[in-house]
């Protein structure tokens, strides 16, 4: 895998996908795969109260990612795949609160993540 200052990603397509974690970036500009995007996130209100007012809120996150191979063509990745909610608890204290967001955005980026290799793998092995 390598990266670029544009927010590219490459990937090698000898990499193979035994742990997420063993993908390594490095700064070679030529890679047998480019993974291009971005990633969006929407949070709002989700449970109200009369007297609390928000007591939970939503966040989804989505990954709107592209994969193309060197030759130019393009992997076809499932979408909707790469789009899940979670809910976090809100609270009168700040931190808490950024920290329960955090802690549902670490949940959800992980599992789209794992989403997203398992569509790579599945679209290169075709």
């Amino acid at each position: 895998v390598s990266s670029s200052p544009e927010g590219r990603v490459a990937l090698r397509s000898s990499w193979r996908v035994t742990s997420y974690s063993s993908a390594r970036t490095t700064e070679k500009p030529s890679a047998d795969l480019l993974v291009t995007g971005h990633v969006r996130r929407i949070s709002r209100p989700r449970g109200f109260s009369s007297v609390v007012l928000a007591l939970e809120y939503e966040v989804t996150l989505q990954l709107d990612l592209r994969a193309t191979r060197s030759s130019g063509d393009e992997l076809t990745i499932d979408a909707r795949a790469l789009r899940e909610t979670d809910r976090f608890l809100a609270s009168a204290d700040i931190e808490a609160m950024r920290k329960n967001e955090e802690e549902a955005l670490r949940r959800l980026s992980t599992l789209l993540a794992g989403r997203f290799c398992d569509a790579l793998v599945e679209a290169l092995a075709q």
